[in-house]
């Protein structure tokens, strides 16, 4: 054997040893991206990472003042106007006595925070909210299961959207349920005295229906026959699965706004969108209105402040840009079919204002009170003084608030409703005493 195969056998385990080295260093590379193959194309960026990366700075909270205390009044006027005397629950709009289980959830919430603004006093809170359990308690439930979509306030009788009576009833929302079960929880926690009735209420109801596979399930009565469907589109569903699950629902899949998150260019700003087409009974609309919500009630997570920034800054823009106040949502409007999304996206334009079928109806684009209040209370921007200010003229002391100002016309939305005149309130509430969801007693 020659002198150099001899030495290269004795060194084969140094040489073993150099080699798996080697092997190890160029694995770590390859993972650390350094041995990337040219001709393979790195993964696109998550939707969620091109979103406001520095998301919008928090209210600072304080008292109320005597402006904003006056402002809470005038809300609170609505429902003086508006709860039946007999079962305590209040109107959807103003003198129309019928209520949905989202506008009961509204109803609920303006209980609560017209009292911690000091607008009712102690004997008055304990009273209107005895009442409503009560009557809650005692609806009759579609298939024996859970609530109808629509009750007549006067009898808690199971109605249509047109408020005529049906033995059958509508179905079930799983998102009106969800707004429902975040006022029973925040009843809960700020009245532990109302806990047995809250239990009351919600021992009746089969819960599970309101989940499938980790996703919302609604339902719909067609041909006699009960329909169920998946429900809820980014901003609504993220809202509604957090509800869900702290009732120990597995609502994770629509908590998860990644899987249908797509992002579409407003004004200059990347705005959170949904994937899946708008069908019927699931609208796919980018509002203000359930980014609203997840902030004044949960107060904001690191995502939901991130997409709520989003849908701000695109209104603001587009005041920056053209001069129109713009604060849009979802809301009643005074003409045929009497309900419009006014959207930051929807129906694959920008501002568009569509009817539940996706319709379009820009002319009824309206700058919105409630978003007005809400966008002020959760970010406090020289815009959103803009934006309360410009809504201003439409406290009316012996009605409440009306709806809006429609953009078109510059004309008053007279539409007077629970939901706006709630998230007045919820809002002026969250300015001093934080999200609705945190007990906060005056």
């Amino acid at each position: 054997m020659s002198t150099f195969r001899r030495n290269l056998a004795r060194a084969r385990s140094h040489i073993i040893f150099i080699l798996a080295l080697l092997a190890g260093l160029a694995l770590v590379l390859y993972l650390e991206g350094l041995l990337r193959n040219p001709f393979v194309r790195p993964p696109p960026p998550s939707p969620l990472s091109l979103i406001e990366p520095v998301p919008m700075p928090l209210s600072v909270p304080g008292s109320a003042s005597t402006e904003q205390l006056e402002q809470a009044r005038v809300a609170w006027t609505y429902f003086r106007n508006n709860i039946n005397p007999v079962t305590g629950l209040a109107n959807s709009a103003n003198k129309y006595p019928s209520t949905t289980m989202w506008e009961t959830g509204s109803f609920l919430i303006a209980v609560i925070s017209a009292h911690r603004l000091g607008i009712i006093d102690d004997a008055e809170v304990s009273a209107r909210l005895t009442a409503a359990l009560d009557s809650i308690a005692k609806l009759p439930l579609f298939e024996n299961s859970l609530p109808n979509k629509a009750y007549d306030v006067r009898n808690l009788q199971m109605v249509n959207y047109l408020n005529e009576p049906t033995a059958v009833g509508l179905g079930w929302s799983a998102l009106d349920m969800a707004r429902l079960l975040s006022a029973l929880e925040a009843v809960e926690r700020n009245y532990p005295d109302q806990a047995a009735r809250v239990d009351t209420v919600v021992s009746r109801w089969e819960l599970s229906r309101l989940v499938s596979e980790g996703q919302l399930n609604g339902s719909n009565v067609v041909d006699g026959l009960t329909v169920e469907h998946q429900e809820g589109r980014v901003g609504y569903e993220q809202y509604a699965a957090k509800i869900l699950m702290m009732y120990g629902l597995d609502a994770l899949h629509a908590l998860r706004v990644e899987d249908n998150l797509t992002i579409r260019d407003v004004n200059g700003v990347n705005v959170p969108a949904d994937t899946r087409l708008n069908t019927n009974q699931v609208p796919a609309f980018i509002t203000s209105e359930p980014f609203l919500f997840d902030g004044l009630e949960f107060g904001f997570d690191q995502t939901s402040q991130r997409l709520a920034s989003a849908v701000y800054r695109a209104q603001e823009m587009r005041y920056r840009t053209t001069g129109i106040l713009t604060a849009v949502t979802e809301g009643h409007i005074t003409v045929a079919p009497y309900f419009a999304y006014s959207t930051v996206w929807g129906g694959g334009a920008s501002w568009s204002v569509l009817t539940l079928s996706g319709d379009r109806l820009d002319s009824r684009r309206t700058l919105s009170t409630k978003a007005a209040f809400g966008w002020d209370a959760l970010f406090d921007t020289e815009y959103t003084d803009e934006l309360v200010r410009g809504v201003a003229k439409l406290a009316d002391a012996e009605l409440g608030w009306a709806e809006g100002i429609y953009e078109s016309s510059g004309e008053v939305n007279g539409a007077r409703t629970a939901n706006t005149n709630a998230v007045v309130l919820a809002a002026l509430a969250f300015r001093s005493h934080g999200p609705l969801l945190q007990v906060g007693r005056p």
